[in-house]
């Protein structure tokens, strides 16, 4: 089993179905600069529960590069991450744009 929903009790069996589940939808991000991996991804759940699964979850998702230096405070960032609802794409050179990246597949993943 990939996540069971605390509230309704439904069971997603596979990431795979996790991200093609209609009765989801990406609402948030909560970053952890300590630990980027360990960042908190928030879904709604039709039942009205909201759900968290971890950056790490999705880790393997991306495929691109990964910048060493994070821009977070510079003029180059445009604070996506420092606001929980905001899942915009970063276009900053960041080591945490690439969490931005994997938060597009995520909203943009087939369903059904």
């Amino acid at each position: 089993m990939f996540k069971k929903c605390n509230t309704c009790g439904y069971q997603w069996q596979s990431r795979e179905q996790w991200l093609r589940d209609p009765t989801l939808k990406l609402v948030g991000y909560q970053a952890n600069f300590n630990q980027l991996k360990t960042g908190i991804f928030l879904f709604n759940h039709h039942c009205r529960t909201t759900l968290a699964l971890l950056a790490a979850d999705f880790e393997d998702l991306y495929t691109g590069p990964i910048f060493v230096e994070r821009a977070t405070g510079t003029e180059a960032c445009p604070g996506h991450c420092l606001n929980k609802d905001n899942l915009d794409e970063c276009p900053a050179r960041c080591e945490c744009s690439y969490i931005r990246h994997i938060l597009q597949l995520i909203k943009n993943w087939p369903k059904g």
